[in-house]
Protein backbone atom coordinates (compact mmCIF):
# COMPACT_ATOMS: atom_id res chain seq x y z
CA UNK A 1 0.00 0.00 0.00
CA UNK A 2 1.19 3.49 -0.85
CA UNK A 3 0.35 6.50 1.30
CA UNK A 4 -0.25 10.13 0.40
CA UNK A 5 -0.28 13.22 2.60
CA UNK A 6 -3.72 14.66 3.26
CA UNK A 7 -3.27 18.00 1.52
CA UNK A 8 -0.93 20.38 3.34
CA UNK A 9 -1.23 18.37 6.56
CA UNK A 10 1.35 15.81 7.58
CA UNK A 11 -1.25 13.05 7.92
CA UNK A 12 -0.46 9.99 5.74
CA UNK A 13 -3.57 8.32 4.28
CA UNK A 14 -3.62 5.09 2.30
CA UNK A 15 -4.21 5.60 -1.43
CA UNK A 16 -7.43 3.65 -1.12
CA UNK A 17 -9.73 3.65 1.89
CA UNK A 18 -12.96 1.99 2.99
CA UNK A 19 -16.31 3.76 3.26
CA UNK A 20 -19.45 2.57 5.01
CA UNK A 21 -22.15 4.55 3.16
CA UNK A 22 -25.20 2.43 2.20
CA UNK A 23 -23.53 -0.81 3.34
CA UNK A 24 -22.82 -0.78 7.09
CA UNK A 25 -25.95 -1.08 9.19
CA UNK A 26 -28.06 -1.24 6.06
CA UNK A 27 -27.21 -3.41 3.05
CA UNK A 28 -24.83 -5.90 4.68
CA UNK A 29 -24.65 -7.86 7.92
CA UNK A 30 -22.27 -6.94 10.72
CA UNK A 31 -20.18 -10.05 10.03
CA UNK A 32 -19.60 -8.95 6.44
CA UNK A 33 -18.76 -5.42 7.59
CA UNK A 34 -16.14 -6.87 9.94
CA UNK A 35 -14.68 -9.07 7.18
CA UNK A 36 -14.40 -6.02 4.91
CA UNK A 37 -12.64 -3.95 7.55
CA UNK A 38 -10.20 -6.76 8.35
CA UNK A 39 -9.48 -7.33 4.66
CA UNK A 40 -8.84 -3.62 4.13
CA UNK A 41 -6.71 -3.16 7.25
CA UNK A 42 -4.55 -6.19 6.46
CA UNK A 43 -3.96 -4.75 2.98
CA UNK A 44 -2.65 -1.52 4.48
CA UNK A 45 -5.79 0.63 4.43
CA UNK A 46 -5.65 3.07 7.33
CA UNK A 47 -8.72 5.27 6.70
CA UNK A 48 -12.31 4.26 7.43
CA UNK A 49 -14.99 6.77 6.45
CA UNK A 50 -18.34 7.25 8.17
CA UNK A 51 -21.04 9.86 8.87
CA UNK A 52 -23.90 10.56 11.28
CA UNK A 53 -26.47 10.21 8.49
CA UNK A 54 -25.32 6.78 7.26
CA UNK A 55 -28.11 4.38 8.23
CA UNK A 56 -29.23 7.07 10.72
CA UNK A 57 -26.26 6.42 12.98
CA UNK A 58 -26.30 2.62 12.72
CA UNK A 59 -23.26 2.63 10.43
CA UNK A 60 -21.18 4.25 13.16
CA UNK A 61 -22.50 1.81 15.75
CA UNK A 62 -21.51 -1.15 13.57
CA UNK A 63 -18.04 0.27 12.91
CA UNK A 64 -17.56 1.13 16.57
CA UNK A 65 -18.43 -2.38 17.68
CA UNK A 66 -16.00 -3.83 15.14
CA UNK A 67 -13.17 -1.53 16.19
CA UNK A 68 -13.71 -2.43 19.83
CA UNK A 69 -13.80 -6.16 19.05
CA UNK A 70 -10.68 -6.13 16.88
CA UNK A 71 -8.66 -4.02 19.29
CA UNK A 72 -6.39 -2.45 16.70
CA UNK A 73 -3.92 0.10 18.04
CA UNK A 74 -5.66 3.48 17.93
CA UNK A 75 -2.63 5.14 16.38
CA UNK A 76 -2.72 2.75 13.40
CA UNK A 77 -5.98 3.88 11.77
CA UNK A 78 -7.98 6.97 10.85
CA UNK A 79 -11.73 7.29 11.38
CA UNK A 80 -13.99 10.06 10.14
CA UNK A 81 -17.50 11.26 10.74
CA UNK A 82 -19.57 13.99 9.12
CA UNK A 83 -22.25 16.36 10.37
CA UNK A 84 -25.03 18.27 8.65
CA UNK A 85 -27.97 15.99 7.83
CA UNK A 86 -28.42 14.64 11.35
CA UNK A 87 -28.97 11.01 12.38
CA UNK A 88 -32.69 10.92 11.70
CA UNK A 89 -34.09 13.74 13.81
CA UNK A 90 -36.30 16.25 12.02
CA UNK A 91 -36.31 19.20 14.42
CA UNK A 92 -34.50 22.41 13.41
CA UNK A 93 -31.74 22.01 15.98
CA UNK A 94 -30.97 18.43 14.92
CA UNK A 95 -29.18 19.27 11.67
CA UNK A 96 -27.01 21.93 10.07
CA UNK A 97 -23.59 23.41 10.81
CA UNK A 98 -24.48 25.68 13.72
CA UNK A 99 -22.43 25.25 16.88
CA UNK A 100 -25.14 23.36 18.77
CA UNK A 101 -25.46 20.62 16.16
CA UNK A 102 -21.74 20.33 15.42
CA UNK A 103 -20.91 19.84 19.10
CA UNK A 104 -23.78 17.45 19.82
CA UNK A 105 -23.23 15.50 16.59
CA UNK A 106 -19.55 15.09 17.40
CA UNK A 107 -20.33 13.82 20.90
CA UNK A 108 -22.91 11.40 19.47
CA UNK A 109 -20.48 10.11 16.84
CA UNK A 110 -17.80 9.50 19.48
CA UNK A 111 -20.30 7.55 21.56
CA UNK A 112 -21.48 5.43 18.61
CA UNK A 113 -17.94 4.77 17.41
CA UNK A 114 -16.72 4.17 20.99
CA UNK A 115 -13.73 6.45 20.40
CA UNK A 116 -12.10 9.25 22.39
CA UNK A 117 -11.56 11.40 19.30
CA UNK A 118 -12.22 11.55 15.56
CA UNK A 119 -9.27 11.86 13.21
CA UNK A 120 -11.32 13.68 10.56
CA UNK A 121 -14.59 15.54 10.98
CA UNK A 122 -16.41 16.86 7.91
CA UNK A 123 -19.06 19.48 7.33
CA UNK A 124 -21.13 17.18 5.14
CA UNK A 125 -22.71 19.97 3.07
CA UNK A 126 -22.57 23.77 3.19
CA UNK A 127 -25.15 25.37 5.47
CA UNK A 128 -26.59 28.53 3.91
CA UNK A 129 -28.39 29.32 7.17
CA UNK A 130 -25.30 29.44 9.40
CA UNK A 131 -22.48 32.00 9.11
CA UNK A 132 -19.29 30.31 7.97
CA UNK A 133 -17.48 32.06 10.84
CA UNK A 134 -19.63 30.19 13.36
CA UNK A 135 -18.84 26.88 11.69
CA UNK A 136 -15.09 27.55 11.52
CA UNK A 137 -14.97 28.65 15.18
CA UNK A 138 -16.93 25.52 16.20
CA UNK A 139 -14.61 23.15 14.36
CA UNK A 140 -11.54 24.92 15.74
CA UNK A 141 -12.89 24.62 19.27
CA UNK A 142 -13.54 20.89 18.80
CA UNK A 143 -9.88 20.51 17.85
CA UNK A 144 -8.80 22.52 20.88
CA UNK A 145 -10.95 20.24 23.07
CA UNK A 146 -9.21 17.15 21.65
CA UNK A 147 -12.41 15.73 20.18
CA UNK A 148 -11.21 15.95 16.56
CA UNK A 149 -7.75 16.21 14.99
CA UNK A 150 -8.52 17.66 11.55
CA UNK A 151 -11.63 19.03 9.92
CA UNK A 152 -12.83 19.33 6.38
CA UNK A 153 -15.76 19.81 4.06
CA UNK A 154 -17.80 17.67 1.69
CA UNK A 155 -19.36 18.93 -1.54
CA UNK A 156 -18.52 22.55 -0.78
CA UNK A 157 -17.79 24.97 -3.60
CA UNK A 158 -14.31 26.44 -4.03
CA UNK A 159 -15.66 29.81 -2.93
CA UNK A 160 -17.13 28.38 0.29
CA UNK A 161 -13.87 26.59 1.10
CA UNK A 162 -11.90 29.79 0.58
CA UNK A 163 -14.35 31.75 2.74
CA UNK A 164 -13.68 29.28 5.54
CA UNK A 165 -9.94 29.81 5.10
CA UNK A 166 -10.33 33.58 5.15
CA UNK A 167 -12.21 33.35 8.45
CA UNK A 168 -9.54 31.01 9.84
CA UNK A 169 -6.74 33.35 8.78
CA UNK A 170 -8.50 36.43 10.17
CA UNK A 171 -9.02 34.93 13.62
CA UNK A 172 -5.91 32.68 13.68
CA UNK A 173 -7.98 29.49 13.68
CA UNK A 174 -7.36 26.05 12.19
CA UNK A 175 -9.06 25.87 8.80
CA UNK A 176 -10.23 22.86 6.78
CA UNK A 177 -7.51 20.63 5.32
CA UNK A 178 -9.65 18.30 3.21
CA UNK A 179 -12.66 18.19 0.92
CA UNK A 180 -14.68 15.07 0.12
CA UNK A 181 -16.14 15.45 -3.38
CA UNK A 182 -17.57 13.01 -5.86
CA UNK A 183 -14.93 12.24 -8.49
CA UNK A 184 -14.84 9.72 -11.30
CA UNK A 185 -14.50 9.51 -15.07
CA UNK A 186 -18.04 10.84 -15.49
CA UNK A 187 -17.92 13.57 -12.81
CA UNK A 188 -14.84 15.77 -13.11
CA UNK A 189 -15.51 19.51 -12.95
CA UNK A 190 -14.99 20.23 -9.25
CA UNK A 191 -11.83 18.22 -8.69
CA UNK A 192 -10.11 19.06 -11.96
CA UNK A 193 -11.15 22.70 -12.46
CA UNK A 194 -13.07 24.32 -9.60
CA UNK A 195 -10.47 23.38 -6.98
CA UNK A 196 -7.41 23.73 -9.23
CA UNK A 197 -6.15 26.94 -7.60
CA UNK A 198 -6.87 26.03 -3.98
CA UNK A 199 -4.67 22.95 -4.16
CA UNK A 200 -1.86 25.48 -4.58
CA UNK A 201 -3.05 28.26 -2.28
CA UNK A 202 -4.24 26.34 0.81
CA UNK A 203 -2.99 22.84 0.07
CA UNK A 204 -6.39 21.18 -0.16
CA UNK A 205 -6.51 17.42 0.30
CA UNK A 206 -9.28 15.28 -1.21
CA UNK A 207 -10.89 12.03 -0.08
CA UNK A 208 -12.97 11.26 -3.14
CA UNK A 209 -16.14 9.18 -3.23
CA UNK A 210 -17.96 7.21 -5.96
CA UNK A 211 -14.90 6.34 -8.10
CA UNK A 212 -17.05 3.80 -9.98
CA UNK A 213 -19.85 6.33 -10.64
CA UNK A 214 -22.33 4.27 -8.64
CA UNK A 215 -21.22 1.11 -10.43
CA UNK A 216 -21.75 2.49 -13.95
CA UNK A 217 -18.05 2.18 -14.79
CA UNK A 218 -18.02 -1.54 -14.00
CA UNK A 219 -20.41 -2.21 -16.88
CA UNK A 220 -23.02 -3.68 -14.54
CA UNK A 221 -25.86 -1.61 -16.04
CA UNK A 222 -25.20 -2.60 -19.64
CA UNK A 223 -28.45 -4.54 -19.76
CA UNK A 224 -30.45 -2.37 -17.37
CA UNK A 225 -30.68 -2.16 -13.58
CA UNK A 226 -30.75 -5.44 -11.67
CA UNK A 227 -33.68 -5.45 -9.21
CA UNK A 228 -31.27 -6.51 -6.44
CA UNK A 229 -28.80 -3.68 -6.94
CA UNK A 230 -28.47 -0.98 -4.30
CA UNK A 231 -29.12 1.62 -6.99
CA UNK A 232 -32.80 0.75 -6.57
CA UNK A 233 -32.74 2.00 -2.98
CA UNK A 234 -35.07 4.98 -2.61
CA UNK A 235 -32.39 7.16 -1.02
CA UNK A 236 -30.23 6.75 -4.14
CA UNK A 237 -32.77 7.98 -6.68
CA UNK A 238 -30.80 11.19 -7.12
CA UNK A 239 -27.64 9.26 -8.01
CA UNK A 240 -29.53 6.94 -10.34
CA UNK A 241 -31.03 9.88 -12.20
CA UNK A 242 -27.61 11.51 -12.42
CA UNK A 243 -25.60 8.50 -13.56
CA UNK A 244 -27.77 5.74 -15.03
CA UNK A 245 -28.39 7.45 -18.34
CA UNK A 246 -27.89 6.12 -21.85
CA UNK A 247 -24.93 8.32 -22.79
CA UNK A 248 -22.95 7.45 -19.66
CA UNK A 249 -23.71 3.74 -19.95
CA UNK A 250 -22.44 3.77 -23.54
CA UNK A 251 -19.17 5.40 -22.45
CA UNK A 252 -18.84 2.94 -19.58
CA UNK A 253 -19.18 0.01 -21.97
CA UNK A 254 -16.20 1.31 -23.96
CA UNK A 255 -14.22 1.66 -20.72
CA UNK A 256 -15.04 -1.98 -19.97
CA UNK A 257 -13.56 -2.97 -23.34
CA UNK A 258 -10.41 -0.94 -22.72
CA UNK A 259 -9.95 -2.54 -19.30
CA UNK A 260 -10.18 -5.94 -20.95
CA UNK A 261 -7.44 -4.95 -23.39
CA UNK A 262 -5.25 -3.91 -20.45
CA UNK A 263 -5.87 -7.17 -18.61
CA UNK A 264 -7.54 -5.55 -15.59
CA UNK A 265 -11.11 -5.22 -14.36
CA UNK A 266 -13.19 -2.13 -15.24
CA UNK A 267 -13.34 -1.23 -11.54
CA UNK A 268 -9.56 -1.38 -11.23
CA UNK A 269 -9.21 0.87 -14.27
CA UNK A 270 -11.71 3.41 -12.92
CA UNK A 271 -10.03 3.57 -9.50
CA UNK A 272 -6.53 3.72 -11.01
CA UNK A 273 -7.67 6.61 -13.22
CA UNK A 274 -8.70 8.54 -10.09
CA UNK A 275 -5.34 7.78 -8.44
CA UNK A 276 -3.55 9.11 -11.52
CA UNK A 277 -4.64 12.57 -10.36
CA UNK A 278 -1.98 13.81 -7.88
CA UNK A 279 -4.56 16.00 -6.13
CA UNK A 280 -6.47 12.91 -4.96
CA UNK A 281 -5.31 12.02 -1.46
CA UNK A 282 -7.32 8.79 -1.20
CA UNK A 283 -10.05 6.97 -3.12
CA UNK A 284 -12.87 5.77 -0.88
CA UNK A 285 -13.98 2.26 -1.82
CA UNK A 286 -17.39 0.85 -1.08
CA UNK A 287 -18.09 -2.87 -1.11
CA UNK A 288 -20.80 -5.28 -0.06
CA UNK A 289 -18.74 -8.45 -0.67
CA UNK A 290 -15.15 -9.33 0.24
CA UNK A 291 -14.28 -10.44 -3.29
CA UNK A 292 -15.28 -6.99 -4.58
CA UNK A 293 -12.97 -5.35 -2.09
CA UNK A 294 -10.13 -7.77 -2.87
CA UNK A 295 -10.38 -6.85 -6.55
CA UNK A 296 -10.52 -3.11 -5.93
CA UNK A 297 -7.64 -3.13 -3.46
CA UNK A 298 -5.40 -4.15 -6.38
CA UNK A 299 -6.30 -1.00 -8.32
CA UNK A 300 -3.19 0.98 -7.26
CA UNK A 301 -1.07 -1.60 -9.07
CA UNK A 302 -2.90 -0.70 -12.30
CA UNK A 303 -1.81 2.94 -12.21
CA UNK A 304 1.45 1.94 -13.92
CA UNK A 305 -0.57 0.73 -16.92
CA UNK A 306 -2.07 4.17 -17.51
CA UNK A 307 0.48 5.47 -19.97
CA UNK A 308 0.01 8.69 -21.88
CA UNK A 309 -1.37 6.66 -24.79
CA UNK A 310 -3.91 4.90 -22.56
CA UNK A 311 -4.98 8.18 -20.98
CA UNK A 312 -5.56 9.61 -24.45
CA UNK A 313 -7.72 6.60 -25.32
CA UNK A 314 -9.76 7.20 -22.17
CA UNK A 315 -10.25 10.87 -23.05
CA UNK A 316 -11.36 9.86 -26.55
CA UNK A 317 -14.01 7.63 -25.01
CA UNK A 318 -15.19 10.08 -22.37
CA UNK A 319 -15.24 13.28 -24.43
CA UNK A 320 -15.85 15.24 -21.23
CA UNK A 321 -12.56 16.84 -20.21
CA UNK A 322 -13.46 19.99 -18.25
CA UNK A 323 -12.21 23.28 -19.65
CA UNK A 324 -10.32 25.71 -17.47
CA UNK A 325 -11.63 29.27 -17.64
CA UNK A 326 -9.65 31.68 -19.82
CA UNK A 327 -8.97 35.03 -18.17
Amino acid sequence: MNYRKLGKSGLPVSEVSLGSWITFGNQIGDDVAEALMVKAYEAGVNFFDNAEVYAHGKSEIVMGNILKKLGWQRDSYIVSSKAFFGDGGTLPTQKGLHRKHLVEACNAALKRLQLDYLDLYYCHRPDKGTPIAETVWSMHQLIMQGKILYWGTSEWSAQEIMEAHMVAEKYHLLGPVVEQPQYNMLHRQKVEVDYSQIYKTVGLGTTIWSPLASGILTGKYKNGIDPETRMNLEELDWLKNQNVVEDKIAKANHIVDLASDLGISPAQLAIAWCLKNPNVSTVILGASKTHQLEENLKAPEAVALLSEDVMEKIEAILQNKPKHPVF
